[in-house]
């Protein structure tokens, strides 16, 4: 079962020229070639808000692609968006959908190719959110969204507790809390 694109009330076009690019934009692609798996690579946005998100990923990704006049999202993942945006000035469709895959976003250039993101939530953990994006670009990774999200959570909880059994073998201590009568 399909649904039909969301009809946003917000404004129909916003531009990429109001929307400044400060940050380095945090996303991991697969190498060209002929991959298994959900997705294509793995982005991490700053924020829910799709319009302000969306310029820098498509400026970058205008160089494996083209121009990339359709962006396919799931609804539950953003804030409000509007029905398109103009990103140096190619009108830019966005097609928010109740049934998509949660945490994934397509982008398809005005070729029909298409590259299948993950979107890591942006209140993810730095070490988590590196974790899940390392492993979605893995060649030979066939993980589900979700397994991919669980995976990152884990890997990040297990490198912390390696570096302080690390660090306690090798003659630091953590100091434990202090009971009232110990004090």
């Amino acid at each position: 079962m399909t649904s039909a694109p969301h009809q946003s009330i917000a404004p129909p076009a916003v531009t990429a020229t109001e929307q400044p690019r400060h940050h380095q934009l945090r996303l991991r692609l697969r190498p060209k070639a002929l991959t298994t798996g959900y997705v294509d690579g793995a982005w991490w946005p700053r924020s829910r808000d799709l319009a302000a998100e969306l310029p820098a990923l498509l400026a970058v990704l205008a160089v494996r692609l083209g121009d990339i006049p359709r962006v396919s999202y799931t609804l539950t993942d953003w804030d409000m968006a509007p029905r398109q945006i103009a990103v140096d000035g190619v009108r830019v469709r966005l097609s928010g959908f109740w049934s998509r895959p949660a945490h994934t976003l397509d982008l398809v250039a005005g070729d029909r190719r298409r590259i299948a993101l993950l979107v890591v939530p942006p209140d993810t953990e730095p070490s988590a959110a590196h974790h899940t994006m390392m492993s979605a670009v893995q060649r030979d990774n066939a993980d589900t969204v979700e397994a991919l999200l669980r995976t990152g959570v884990r890997r990040s909880e297990e490198a912390e507790r390696s570096t302080v059994d690390n660090w306690e073998g090798e003659g630091g201590r953590i100091p434990q809390q202090k009971t009232r009568e110990a004090r």
